[in-house]
């Protein structure tokens, strides 16, 4: 049971701390300006700052209620209200919409995280997105140039296991890949040294919403944006405009930097993955 006052201190730190992650998001927006970087979070995960400022206590929780009546969450999908006017979780219900969305996210990520993390890709989808491509997805020149760049493509192996990132790689880069990933295939081939794989952590999290509390929200978020930078310095992309250097993974010392935080990355997903389970296993016992 938690307090009026407790769990409404952890709601407003909840919503700051969001507020302070979303901010170069809204103020972009409200301009009409965009950044490659940043605003691939709200993009290709499809939410609105709304909804991660949004503080879920997460299964087993109960909200006392306060002088102004039951806590907010009453009117929340998936809440429900006590004869006291306490607030929880409704389990039974939420299983009864989700439990096939709680059942893959428990398999995918229980044996992602089994497998050892695979570095040797060294961020090359990126550069298989833009191969011999006139056209690319951000408004950023390219490093070394068209004909540089698919030099770095044909100089190396690429080796992609994250069907997310291999389905936009361009016609005549998908047969260069050593590997052909499908939806099917996914839960076979996710990986924790896989960058696109680990920023994902923050798009489960999304999918299994009130089962989720607020702080292992924010946390997928927060390494999820980190991820990203990554993985625009590793990429093809100059991205000197936003006052980064790149990870020139053409060059061996490129190569060795892109290993370093990919083992740093592999090591704190796992962690994060550990808590998203933790949660499942919670809601799948209490129901």
């Amino acid at each position: 049971m938690l307090t009026h006052d407790a769990w409404g201190a952890a709601a407003r730190a909840h919503a700051e701390r969001a507020d302070a992650f979303t901010a170069g998001h809204r103020e972009r927006r409200a301009r009409g300006e965009r950044h490659a970087i940043e605003d691939f979070l709200f993009e290709y995960y499809p939410t609105k700052p709304s909804i991660l400022r949004r503080w879920h206590p997460g299964p087993g929780a109960v909200l006392a209620t306060g002088p102004d009546g039951p806590a907010p969450h009453a009117q929340w999908r998936w809440y429900t209200t006590d004869d006291d006017g306490s607030v929880r979780l409704d389990v039974a219900a939420f299983l009864a919409e989700r439990a096939g969305t709680v059942g893959y996210v428990v398999g995918l990520l229980g044996a992602t995280a089994a497998r050892p993390a695979a570095t040797g890709c060294f961020g090359l989808h990126e550069w298989a997105m833009v191969y011999r491509e006139d056209e690319h997805r951000h408004p950023l020149p390219l490093r070394l140039g068209g004909a540089g760049t698919d030099a770095v493509v044909e100089a190396h192996r690429i080796r992609c296991t994250h069907v997310d990132a291999f389905r936009f790689f361009t016609p005549e880069a998908g047969p260069l890949n050593t590997l052909q990933p499908t939806r099917e295939t996914q839960p076979a081939l996710e990986q924790p040294g896989c960058l696109h794989a680990n920023m994902d952590l923050y798009k489960w999290a999304l999918k299994l919403g009130p089962l989720v509390p607020g702080d292992l929200l924010l946390d997928c978020f927060a390494l999820a944006r980190e991820i990203r930078t990554t993985d625009m310095q590793a990429s093809p992309y100059d991205v000197s405009a936003y006052g980064l250097e790149p990870v020139a993974i053409e060059t061996s010392h490129g190569k060795a930097e892109y290993v370093r935080r990919q083992r740093d990355f592999a090591a704190r997903s796992n962690g994060l993955r550990a808590r998203l389970l933790d949660a499942c296993s919670r809601v799948s016992t209490g129901a």
